[in-house]
């Protein structure tokens, strides 16, 4: 880039793509595309055996009990949205909530609002402290009678946060509330096990974990996905059509309308085993060196401050530099060959909190180093040079 090795540090926007996954779709294009579910022939065959194993390795991943449970989206987003409109609006009415996090992306904020505006309910915040935890004891006492879910991200996009999602979710089922947690910054990081968090729904995007774009997946309890009405309606999701009546198909495929990405599933089902093939503890320590690294060098530049210091983070490093906007930051570091964010990461309420219009986000993925971070650190330092 520029001349220059590139440096990428923009993985909490998306990841870029292990040969193993690369080579997974280009053979699937290549030997077995035919759509799925629908054929007798033998290139439809293997297609299904490869989407439906697709589906299993997600299973395994997140430590579900059934792969009835894993629903193919095209992302994070859409799956928050599939559970809003299926799950929750049926279950909304007036003077109800829905309570959210202060720390929330635009995906896990909108459509919430959306659904609150049409039936005439409330979205509810849980505020965040000075370092960027959720604050518990308020999170406790906005739970009430009217609450109909909890909507909480695991991994803050904008501030590194981790959540105590397990915690919180005991905290709710105490009361009857079901939960869902955004996972899309927590999968790439963290080991994630759905039985243990008891969660009843989570969320993720394939390529956040170094999979395709365009595919993700939507875990939910078996019992809520069977009471659940399809958000989007077509083929192959049906059992029988007539024009008097129409008969959906079970849970998951009554929520893949159409024809899925069949391809974009092999390759997250080879991004998940790239993953487990390193092991999530050597993942963690790893990003967490660079981390530490990443932000004591920030620290060195005059005038840098951090926008989140919460007592457990992983992945994210955002910072603002007195004098310098974040958008003339990232400028100079990619002629620099370093890949950053600059904005406010589909995350304005928390620029707000911080009283920042934006900040710059360097995050981290398992093909950084130590050398990358010095890299960083140079960049920074000609930044600085260039606005003294």
């Amino acid at each position: 880039v520029h001349g220059r090795p590139l440096v990428y540090l923009d993985n909490a926007a998306t990841t870029q793509k292990p040969t193993a996954v690369l080579e997974a779709i280009d053979a699937f294009y290549r030997r077995d595309c035919a759509n799925v579910h629908r054929g007798v022939h033998t290139l439809s065959q293997r297609a299904t055996v490869a989407y439906e194993s697709a589906r299993t390795a997600v299973k395994r991943h997140l430590g579900a009990r059934d792969s009835r449970e894993i629903v193919f989206t095209r992302g994070t987003t859409e799956a928050i949205n599939l559970v809003a409109w299926s799950f929750v609006r049926p279950r909304l009415g007036e003077g109800d909530e829905v309570l959210i996090s202060a720390m929330e992306h635009h995906s896990n904020i909108v459509p919430w609002q959306l659904l609150c505006a049409e039936r005439g309910a409330t979205l509810r915040v849980i505020p965040i402290d000075d370092r960027g935890d959720v604050i518990l004891e308020e999170y406790e006492r906005l739970l009430s009678e009217r609450t109909r879910i909890v909507g909480i991200t695991w991994v803050s996009n904008a501030l590194g946060t981790v959540n105590p999602v397990r915690e919180m979710i005991a905290t709710a089922h105490a009361k009857g509330i079901p939960v869902l947690v955004d996972a899309a910054q927590a999968v790439p990081h963290l080991a994630v096990d759905v039985e243990k968090l008891d969660c009843d729904f989570l969320a993720f995007s394939g390529h956040k974990v170094y999979g395709p774009t365009g595919i993700g997946a939507l875990y939910g309890k078996r019992a809520h996905l069977l009471e659940m009405q399809p958000y989007q309606s077509g083929g192959d999701m049906i059992l029988s059509v007539s024009f008097e009546r129409t008969v959906y198909q079970e849970p998951p495929y009554r929520f893949e309308a159409g024809t899925p990405n069949i391809a974009g599933a092999v390759g997250l089902a080879a991004a998940l085993g790239y993953l487990e093939g390193i092991g999530h503890e050597a993942i963690a320590d790893h990003e967490r060196r660079l981390l530490d690294e990443a932000a004591a060098k920030v620290l060195e530049l005059p005038g840098a401050r951090l926008i989140g210091t919460a007592r457990h983070r992983s992945g994210v490093l955002s910072f603002v530099t007195n004098g310098i906007h974040p958008h003339d930051v990232g400028t100079i570091l990619d002629a620099e060959g370093v890949a950053v964010r600059a904005g406010h990461h589909c995350a304005q309420p928390v620029m707000k909190r911080y009283g920042v219009s934006a900040t710059v986000r360097a995050s981290f993925g398992i093909y950084n180093s130590s050398d990358e971070i010095d890299a960083l650190a140079r960049g920074l330092r000609k930044a600085r040079e260039v606005f003294s």
